[in-house]
Formats: structure tokens, sequence, C-alpha cells
């Protein structure tokens, strides 16, 4: 009874530790929410924080975007090889060939200090609507990572005395909102020194055992980890994807994928996928290896604390100089938020292979990136930038859901409300895209409608996909729908529009974005 006793006391005390981490990296997100200015992080929650211990290895994240926080440790990584951060300093690094994901993702990191000692690192990344480039919003189609818009390397942005080097300043010179990305990157910096607070007390209340803690959280997320790892049938399986087009001429760019799968190992092979391209839907490969962790999360049926334990049963083989590991200066853009979504639609297909019974018909696969930007009556400038939602994948146990960003994503939408109070734009429709999801005994879900007009001039960039395959079904489901772009002129005229475009608006023209649908589950009604 003693042994047992312990045993129940040793698991809630890990479980209490766990779950004060999670706060500490969700009150994190509630203050860059709160601080910041762009409506793209205050609104859309285009954001995601994480708490790290001191050898760079994650502990904790928040419930925030599965791309940015798969992928942030190898930016940590990345600052730490570099620098050698005191206590006060924060490093900033948006390289995606230094742990990033695409540039617009600037990521913040900071030590965390008690009583003198290095005890641990706060990090969190945020979608910035603008960081300069070819064009406003830094995500039109563009064929060169410098067009796309400013590199920062790991470089110090605060140092120990709390004060802005020159690299803030170098920040904002480099944007066409350099005020709104000011109050961003504020935002961010507070939102570091909230979790180092959160940490520094979690350790406090139990200093001699923190490490001891925290090794045990990671033993154990590996062993849940392992155990879900059993319930797949052991093997080799193959799944391939395609991309549609990167916008520069080159169509149809596989990505292939062979999975084997061990009873406490997961290998993810995407030897065999295209030479990396010209047009931006190249991944880095912290994005593939984040599209990896992703999907083998979403086949567990205990999810474990999720943590660098969880990761380690998981290997990611690709070749660099491909699609899903380019080099630089291969541009990049659209391998966060498009590539992203093919890495998982093609992990999926190999793992409910694993796991028979299990599988899930295919969400829309495209964020539908829509950047706009000019210029406001004043002469000051603006750049809206959204992801728009879409379809779900149904499977056996009901539908897919409706209007809903999938896999990758984790954001909102931008209200009417502030969407037109904060630019000189104007929504005049947002509706689901009836009959959009696939058929089947449970239906794909809708995707949705989206229609803005620009009230004066401005420029736009589209980065999508999904406009010309669809979204397919499973065990007789039928496909969803394929997405769609249109160019609405002042008159009425209505011109379809590739799914990487970009271009001009004159005052009363308008962008319709209608998303695609998901695939259905099962013979049709």
């Amino acid at each position: 009874m003693t042994t047992k006793r312990a045993t129940i006391q040793a698991a809630a005390k890990l479980a209490v530790f766990h779950h004060a981490l999670v706060g500490a990296a969700e009150e994190m997100g509630e203050a860059l929410k709160r601080s910041a200015y762009s409506p793209n992080i205050k609104e859309r929650q285009d954001y995601s924080c994480a708490l790290f211990d001191a050898k760079g290895r994650l502990l904790a994240q928040a419930a925030h975007l599965p791309v940015h926080l798969g992928s942030m440790p190898a930016s940590v990584s990345a600052v730490l090889a570099t620098m050698n951060l005191a206590e006060g300093e924060v490093a900033v690094v948006n390289d995606p060939f230094a742990g990033g994901t695409h540039l617009p993702d600037i990521t913040l990191v900071a030590p965390v200090f008690a009583a003198g000692r290095l005890i641990g690192y706060t990090a969190n990344r945020a979608h910035h609507a603008d960081i300069g480039g070819a064009a406003p919003g830094s995500m039109s189609p563009q064929t060169d990572l410098i067009a796309e818009g400013l590199v920062i390397p790991p470089m110090l942005l605060r140092n120990a005395r709390g004060v802005q080097t020159q690299a803030f300043a170098m920040i904002l010179a480099n944007t066409r909102t350099p005020m709104e990305r000011a109050g961003d990157l504020n935002a961010q910096v507070a939102a570091c020194d909230r979790g180092g607070q959160r940490l520094a007390q979690v350790v406090s209340r139990a200093p001699a055992e923190f490490a001891d803690l925290a090794k045990a959280q990671i033993d154990y997320s590996r062993a849940v980890m392992q155990g879900n790892l059993a319930g797949l049938a052991p093997g080799v399986y193959r799944a391939q994807e395609v991309l549609e087009d990167d916008g520069a001429g080159t169509r149809d760019i596989a990505i292939a994928l062979t999975l084997s799968v061990s009873r406490r190992h997961l290998r993810f092979d995407f030897t065999g996928s295209a030479p990396q391209v010209r047009g931006g839907v190249n991944a880095v490969l912290a994005v593939t290896q984040s599209a990896a962790f992703y999907a083998a999360l979403c086949f567990c049926e205990s999810l474990p604390p999720i943590n660098h334990g969880c990761f380690e049963c998981i290997e990611v083989i690709a070749h660099e100089g491909t699609v899903v590991n380019a080099r630089r200066p291969a541009p990049v853009a659209g391998g966060n938020v498009e590539t992203s979504q093919r890495l998982v639609d093609v992990c999926l297909a190999a793992l409910s292979q694993a796991a028979r019974g299990r599988a899930v018909a295919q969400s829309q696969g495209t964020m539908n990136n829509l950047t706009i930007g000019g210029a406001r009556d004043d002469g000051s400038a603006f750049t809206y930038y959204e992801t728009i939602a879409g379809g779900c994948g149904a499977d056996a146990r009901g539908p897919g859901a409706s209007a809903t960003h999938s896999h990758m994503t984790n954001t909102l939408n931008t209200p009417v409300e502030a969407l037109e109070h904060a630019y000189p734009l104007r929504l005049e429709e947002y509706a689901l895209r009836e009959g959009s999801g696939g058929a089947g005994v449970q239906q794909g879900g809708e995707g949705v409608i989206r229609r803005v007009r620009a009230l004066g001039h401005a420029q736009f960039g589209c980065l999508t996909e999904r406009r010309r395959l669809q979204p397919r079904g499973i065990n007789g489901g039928g496909d969803g729908a394929s997405g769609e772009n249109a160019w609405i002129r002042a008159d009425g005229a209505r011109q379809l529009l590739s799914a990487k475009c970009q271009g001009e608006l004159a005052p009363g023209e308008a962008l319709e974005i209608r998303t695609p649908g998901a695939g259905g589950c099962g013979g049709p009604r």
C-alpha cells in the first residue's frame, strides 16, 4: 500500500508540474494577444508560445499553431548555437535556414534565471503582417528569398539592461508598417518576460526537484508515445501526394513518403520527393519535421504531454535540395503554409495504413493565404494578411467540421468589424460554401466564401492550393470541391485567378476566395 501511495503521489506531482508549465505557456500567449497591435496577432491569434529547459529541449507548449510549435525547437537550437544569452537579454531570428519557417514568422528567445542560475528559456513565434520584400504582406509568390522579405539571423533584440538594440531599429526600417511591427515585437518581448516570471515561480516551489521533474516528464512523454506506437501495425508503408504548382511554371510537384513503423520508433523518409523549385513552395527541414510530429500525435490514442520526449521516437529523413528540405536561397513563404498541409496529407495517408480503421478523409489542404496592401487616405501604409478557413475531412465517427482552420494552422478569422476598422477594405460576403463538402455517409466539411473589396488602390497576393485537385474522400466518400480565386472588377466582371498570383486592385475592385470543401467518408446516401 505504501508503494502504491508513493506511486500515486509521484504521478500527481508530475501532473501538477506539467500543467503549471503549460499554464505558463498559455499565459505567455494571453500577454502577447492582449498587447499586440496587428489584427493578425491580436484577433487571428497567429502566434505560438513554449518553454524550454537549460539545454534547449522543449518542456511544454501552449495549444497554439502546430506548424509553429513543431519547428520552434529548431529556432531555439539555432540561437543557442550562436549566442550565449545573459539574464535580461532577448534574441530574435526569422531565418528559415537557421531554424525558422518563413520570413514573416519572427521568433524571440529569452533565457530564464533563478538565483543567478540558468533554468531554461522562453520562446514565442508570431506572424508579422509585413517584413518587407517585393510585395506588401511579404507572402506573395516570389522566386527569391530576398524578394520575400528581410532575413534576420540569430541576433540580440534587447540587451541585459533592457534596452532595445540596433536590430530592433533595423527591422522597423525594413517594413512598410513600422509602428505596427514595433507594437507586435514589444508584445512578443512582454510575452517572453511573462513566461520567464512564471517559470521562475514554478522552480521556486521546488528548486531542488526541478531538474528531476523535468527529466521525469520527458521520460514519461517518451514512454506514452512508445505505448501509442505499439498500437500501430509494424511495417513499411508508402504514400505520395503532389503540390499543384509553384507559381513559377512547375506543376505536380511530388512529395513521396516511406514510413517505417516499429514498436518504439517511427521513421518518415521523404526520399523521392521533387527537387526544390523556383517558386516559393519549398519547405525547410523544420517545417517537414513539424508536419511529421503533428501527424504522429494525431494517431495517439493516449496523448502524451507534448515535450522533447514525444519526438525522440520520431526520425525524419529529407534530403537537402528537395522541396521538403530546401537549400538557401530558395523562396519558402508557401512551404510553411501550403507545403506543410500537403506533408500532413501524405503523413496521415501512410499512418492510416498502419492504424487500420482510423483513416480520415482529406481536409481542404491549404491555408488560402490572402494579402492586400497599400496606402490609406492619409498616406499611411497598411498590410492585411489572412489565412481563410475551409472544410475538414470526415471519418467513420462523424462528419467533417465546416469553415474551420485545419491541421498545421490553428488560427481564427479576422472579425468583420476589426478588418473594416483597421484597413480601407470592405468585407461584402462571408458565408458557407454550400455543397462544397464531399458526399458520404459522413459528409466532408464545407468551405467558405469570403469577398473583400478595396476602397482605394492596393496590391494583392494569393498563395493557395487545391485549386485544381480536390481533397479526397475515403471508403467510397466523395471528394471535396476544389477552391477558386476570383478578381471582381468595379463593373461586376468576374475573372478567375491562378492559385498563386499577385496584382493590383483599383478602387471598387474585389477579391473573392472560395475555399475547398473536404472529403466525405462512406458510400453516398
